[in-house]
C-alpha cells in the first residue's frame, strides 16, 4: 500500500467513514485502519478520536507505544499532562483551557470547526524528551447524538529546532494549518520574547509598569521601551488590545 506522507486526505476518510455512527465499530485491520498505520509510521505520528464532551477517548493508533510508551487501549487524557515536560507544563494547562472554551462554543453553536496546535515537550519510552506538534482539530456532530469530537495528531518534530523558549502556536478554523508539520508550518507563533512575553503576562495580571519594574529589578524606563517594543512588532495600537489579540489565539 502506498500512502503520501503529507496528506491527512486518510485522516478525513476516517472522519467521513465513521462519525456517522459516534467512531464506534473501527476495526484496526481494516484497509483504512491500515493506510492510517502507514501514515503515521511513515510520518512518525500517531492519532487519538475522542468525544470531547463526554471525555471519552474512541481510538487511538498504534504507535502511541512507542512515541509516549503507552498502549493505544491503555491511553487516558492524563497521560499527555503527566507527560510533559515541567518547563512546558504552564502552556499545556493553557492550551487544554482554550481548547475546552473551543468545543463548548462549537457545542453551543451546532455546528463547525476549529483547531488548535502547538508543541510541547513529552516523556518518551527511552525517558528522555520528545518535541511533539499537537494538532488538536475538535468538530461539531449531530449523529447519533449532539457532541463536539476532538482529532489529536501527534507529531515527533525533533528534526525542527525552535531558537529558545520560541514555539509554534495557532489557533483560529483555517484548516490550511491542519497538515503534515513544515518550517513555514512551525514558524506560526507569537512574535514577542521571552522578556517582552514575560512582561505581557504581568500586565494581562493587572500589574503597574511601576510594579513590574519592581519585581523585575528593571527600571520603570526599561519596562515602558518593552511595552513600546511590543506594540511596534504586532502592530497593535495599545496594550490592551494585544492582551485580547493573545487571548483570542490561546497565547494568555
Amino acid at each position: 500500500m502506498q500512502v503520501n506522507p503529507q496528506s491527512y486526505s486518510p485522516l478525513t476518510k476516517l472522519i467521513v467513514t465513521y462519525s456517522d455512527t459516534g467512531f464506534s465499530g473501527i476495526h484496526p485491520d481494516d484497509t483504512l485502519m491500515n493506510e492510517l498505520e502507514e501514515l503515521m509510521e511513515k510520518n512518525e505520528q500517531f492519532f487519538c478520536l475522542a468525544d470531547f464532551i463526554q471525555i471519552q477517548i474512541k481510538y487511538t493508533s498504534k504507535r502511541s507505544s512507542k512515541m509516549i510508551g503507552i498502549e493505544p487501549a491503555d491511553v487516558t487524557p492524563y497521560h499527555f499532562f503527566e507527560a510533559t515536560h515541567p518547563d512546558d507544563i504552564e502552556r499545556h494547562s493553557l492550551g487544554r483551557t482554550k481548547l475546552f472554551k473551543l468545543a463548548h462554543q462549537l457545542f453551543i453553536a451546532e455546528k463547525g470547526h476549529a483547531l488548535l496546535s502547538s508543541n510541547l515537550k513529552l516523556r518518551n519510552p527511552a525517558g528522555g524528551y520528545s518535541e511533539i506538534l499537537f494538532q488538536c482539530f475538535l468538530f461539531y456532530s449531530a449523529s447519533p447524538y449532539k457532541t463536539v469530537y476532538l482529532l489529536e495528531v501527534h507529531t515527533n518534530i525533533d528534526w525542527f529546532k525552535f531558537t529558545k523558549n520560541k514555539y509554534h502556536i495557532y489557533v483560529g478554523d483555517d484548516l490550511f494549518y491542519f497538515r503534515y508539520p513544515d518550517e513555514e508550518l512551525l514558524k506560526v507563533g507569537h512574535e514577542l520574547s521571552d522578556r517582552e512575553f514575560e512582561i505581557l503576562k504581568l500586565i494581562e495580571s493587572g500589574l503597574s509598569s511601576e510594579k513590574i519594574a519592581e519585581k523585575l529589578f528593571l527600571s520603570v524606563h526599561t519596562i515602558n521601551t518593552h511595552r513600546s517594543n511590543m506594540l511596534a512588532k504586532t502592530g497593535k495600537a495599545n496594550v490592551p488590545d494585544l492582551i485580547y489579540e493573545y487571548r483570542k489565539r490561546g497565547l494568555l
